[in-house]
Formats: C-alpha cells, sequence, structure tokens
C-alpha cells in the first residue's frame, strides 16, 4: 500500500513531538500532502534542529506546550477539531532516561496519558496513532524477531516507560474506544533505530558521527557489535500514514499494536552503520570506548514486521546503502548552507521515496 495524498488534503491533523526529529519529517510529509497540521511540543532542544532548519514554524500551527500539562493540551487539542491525531512526544533517549527516570517516566506514561484523554475529549477525533518504539518489548537477547503479542517490559526506564505506555493505549482502547457508539480508532506503532537527516540529539550514532566528522575526530561508540533494526526515517512514517488512513475508514479492524522494521539486510551492528556513514561522507574513523560505569543496552533486537506486509501491504523500500546515501546526503547540505531552508531537500527525499512505493506497487501488481 502507498500512501495516498488524496487522502490528507484538507484533512486536519494533530501531531504532538512536531519540533523533534521523527515528528518534524512527519510534518514536513503531511504539508506537502496538504493536511492542516497542528503541532504541539516543546522547543526544540537541539541546536541546529531539524524544526528550525526547515522552518516548519511558518509552514504550520505550532504550538509550544507540554504533554504533562494536560490543561493546555486538552484545550489545544479541542481547538484544533483534528480528525487525526498522532502522538510522537516523549522522552526518546535511553541513557537519559537513567540520568532523569522521573521525567522519562511522566512524560513516556503520563505524557500518553493526557493524550489519550484529549482525544477521547475531542469530538470530531476519528483515529490516532500513539507512536511507541521496538524497544517496548522484553528483550531476551534472542535471535528471534519480536512480534506484535510478545510480551512487553523494559531493563532500562525508557524501554519500560515505553511498555508501560503501550498498555495505558491498551487500556483506553478496551475500554473507552472499542464500546459501541465511539468514533474513534485507536492504533500504536513499533518502529526501530531510526535514521536521517537532521537528528542533532546527543547519544545517538548518526548525529554523533556527523558531529565527529565535522570536527575531523574519530567516533566513539560504546557497543560496535550491537545490532538493532537500522531503517530510514521515512519507512515507518509511510507505515504511520498508511495506518491512520486505514483506521479512518475502518477503525475497528485496523486498532491494535503494529510493528514497522527494517529488511533483515538492514539489522547490523553499530559498526557497520557507523562504516557505512563515514564512507559516504568520504573521511573519518571510529573508536571503541570502554566505560565501567556505563549504564546497560541491549546487545541485541530485532522486529517482525510480517503483521504490517500482510495486511497492510506496508513493507519498507531502502536498504541500508540508500539509508546511508540519503542520511549522508541530507546531513552535508544542511552543514554546507545552515542558513539556507532544508525543508525543499526533506520534500525531495520524500517525493522520491513515494515513486519508489508507486514503483514497487505497480511491480507487486504485476
Amino acid at each position: 500500500m502507498t500512501v495516498d495524498r488524496e487522502f490528507w488534503r484538507g484533512k486536519s491533523v494533530f501531531l504532538t513531538g512536531h519540533t523533534g526529529f521523527k515528528g518534524g519529517w512527519l510534518a514536513t510529509w503531511l504539508i506537502d500532502m496538504g493536511a492542516t497540521v497542528c503541532g504541539y511540543g516543546l522547543a526544540p532542544n537541539t541546536t541546529p534542529s531539524y524544526f528550525a532548519l526547515c522552518n516548519l514554524e511558518h509552514k504550520l500551527k505550532s504550538v509550544t506546550g507540554n504533554i504533562c500539562d494536560a490543561g493546555v493540551l486538552i484545550s489545544t487539542m479541542h481547538a484544533a477539531q483534528p480528525e487525526i491525531v498522532f502522538h510522537l512526544a516523549a522522552q526518546p533517549l535511553v541513557r537519559r532516561s537513567y540520568d532523569n527516570p522521573p521525567e522519562t517516566f511522566s512524560t513516556n506514561i503520563g505524557g500518553t496519558v493526557n493524550v489519550l484523554e484529549a482525544i477521547r475529549h475531542t469530538p470530531s477525533a476519528r483515529a490516532a496513532v500513539i507512536v511507541s518504539s521496538d524497544k517496548c518489548y522484553e528483550n531476551r537477547e534472542w535471535l528471534w524477531s519480536y512480534r506484535e503479542h510478545d510480551r512487553l517490559g523494559g531493563h532500562d526506564p525508557y524501554s519500560a516507560s515505553k511498555a508501560c505506555a503501550e498498555l495505558v493505549a491498551e487500556a483506553y482502547r478496551r475500554s473507552f474506544f472499542d464500546l459501541d457508539g465511539s468514533t474513534i480508532a485507536l492504533a500504536t506503532a513499533r518502529a526501530g533505530n531510526v535514521i536521517g537527516g537532521g537528528d542533532w540529539a546527543k547519544d545517538r550514532l548518526v548525529p554523533d558521527a556527523i558531529r565527529a566528522l565535522v570536527d575531523h575526530e574519530p567516533l566513539k561508540i560504546r557497543n560496535p557489535d550491537a545490532v538493532r533494526p537500522w531503517q530510514h526515517v521515512l519507512e515507518p512514517l509511510a507505515g504511520y500514514l498508511a495506518l491512520a488512513e486505514r483506521l479512518h475508514e475502518d477503525g475497528k479492524k485496523w486498532s491494535g499494536a503494529w510493528n514497522f522494521g527494517p529488511p533483515d539486510s538492514s539489522e547490523v551492528s553499530v559498526a557497520m552503520v557507523a562504516d557505512k556513514i563515514i564512507a559516504r561522507w568520504g573521511e573519518g574513523e571510529w573508536r571503541r570506548v570502554h566505560s565501567e560505569k556505563a549504564p546497560h543496552e541491549a546487545a541485541y533486537l530485532t522486529l517482525d514486521s510480517s503483521k504490517s506486509r500482510a495486511l497492510l501491504g506496508w513493507r519498507p523500500l531502502l536498504d541500508l546503502d540508500k539509508t546511508a546515501d540519503m542520511t549522508a546526503d541530507w546531513y552535508r547540505k544542511a552543514i554546507s548552507r545552515m542558513s539556507i531552508d532544508m525543508y525543499e531537500t526533506s520534500r525531495e527525499q520524500i517525493r522520491r521515496y513515494e515513486r519508489l512505493e508507486t514503483k514497487a506497487r505497480r511491480t507487486a501488481n504485476d
């Protein structure tokens, strides 16, 4: 299934976390398709940021607010009267969750409760996608990929908070949104390790790599052998959009949890991803660093997306080489012309991705 641009034209969308990396890309895609977007989130916490570089403040209605502030959130959503809600706002960093677990639990659990309450009290709402994480699963460090019905859990505060957010969403779905008379369809979406142009967060592989490359310093890597489900940011976003379309059309059938992971070929080590980014940059190196005080991080994690492929018709289109090419190209352009609006570069990459979707659909139908 390809993203239906005509479906989104004129649709009213409420997007939390629009000032972040992933939320910024989703906002860009929605705006380009003609949706009316109201974004709600904190001010960007990095300089530079995707939000600022793409000048998104002037391309959508942007409201600065905290999802932990229930009153402001509910009133803002009610005023926007959206048909579709995407919830991406979160404390997204594992290592930061060790430094500040109360913030992580408050934002990722309490904030999700507030978003769901806002949706429940917004009469216009028809579909909601709560964006979760591959780390919501209880990681047993096994070789099998995790499926939607596998046990939730988490060793670190971030993973545990995402598992709890999943339980909260499921409770709201069963208690309120699946009842006769409810017009709201709710789903959760679990993606892998997302990379792409415009992420500047600390303690993430690609942003750390870009900073090291720009400064002509070696990239320091804690766990180069750790395996993750790497994917370009547009891959799961295409899944979220397709899922929201289905929820809007026939909500009860499509409610529940969905995985959006990369092809098996992209489930590789941290070291391999670093090598590909460095190769496309044309120079640089990485070094392993040891720390006896480093917090626990999972060594192996992969996702099974067969449900999304079979039922939604969604499938990943970008292998790791294409992902690395698009990522390095975006950063190179941004760094070479920091004062230039990067919105058009992102839009060009989105349009290129859509052409791949169309080609894949035609090939499948031949």
